[in-house]
């Protein structure tokens, strides 16, 4: 089935799949029922397999997912089977975190360039990377088949940053900016919001606590 017809949420639980079942690898499991997976991650079973069918046939029935054929499929699937170079805009903190961040190395997507505006950044070394000015970035993305951008500079400067990335020939780019992008359609923008996180998760403290005094309440009555 092709892609434009999956939704974005299939997607997202893809790389779910593979991170519970890179551990079952580790642990030397073999097969894994989709059940199994259910309980593990919270979701229906009946969803998973949906999810899986969409791009294959991959269990036997009786039987389950064969463990490390399924790693293979998925991986082949999110495109990690193959190099995936990635340029980092914003050498502050969470540029310094992202960029040591060893899953990028993992998955063969690795942050192969970093870079900044500020003058006191540029020359300095992340990683092994060093700093680059923004007057560097078109000709590093080209020079480097680089083909997702990520941005980590302030919400003022993220709109600027990402019209700077889709002249330079990026495909898609993650934001860590507390701003919506603007993008032409062919461009794949994912923003992770922190702010939005947080406060959704606000909704949920005490909420329990809640429950059952509701509950009470009602017995009482």
């Amino acid at each position: 089935m092709k892609s434009d017809k999956i939704s974005e949420a299939v997607v997202r639980r893809l790389p779910v799949y593979l991170r519970y079942l890179n551990e079952l690898h580790k642990r030397e499991v073999t097969t894994v029922s989709s059940q199994e997976l259910g309980q593990k991650l919270d979701l229906n079973p009946a969803q998973i397999r949906k999810d899986l069918a969409y791009f294959g046939d991959f269990g036997r029935k009786g039987i389950g997912y064969d463990v490390s054929y399924l790693i293979e499929k998925i991986r082949q699937i999110l495109k990690l089977d193959q190099r995936i170079n990635v340029a980092l805009v914003g050498a502050g903190n969470l540029g310094h975190a992202l960029s040591n961040y060893n899953a990028f190395l993992k998955d063969n997507m690795k942050i192969v360039a970093v870079f900044d505006a500020h003058p006191a950044k540029i020359g300095t070394s992340i990683n092994n990377l060093t700093v680059q000015p923004m007057e560097e970035l078109e000709r590093t993305v080209r020079d480097n088949a680089i083909r997702i951008g990520i941005i980590t500079v302030p919400d003022f400067e993220a709109q600027n940053v990402a019209n700077q990335l889709i002249s330079a020939g990026i495909e898609a780019i993650l934001n860590f900016a507390p701003i919506i992008l603007k993008a032409p359609a062919h461009i794949r923008i994912h923003t992770a919001d922190f702010t939005t996180d947080l406060q959704s998760l606000a909704y949920y403290l005490d909420n329990g606590k809640e429950e059952s005094a509701h509950e009470e309440t009602q017995v009482d009555g």
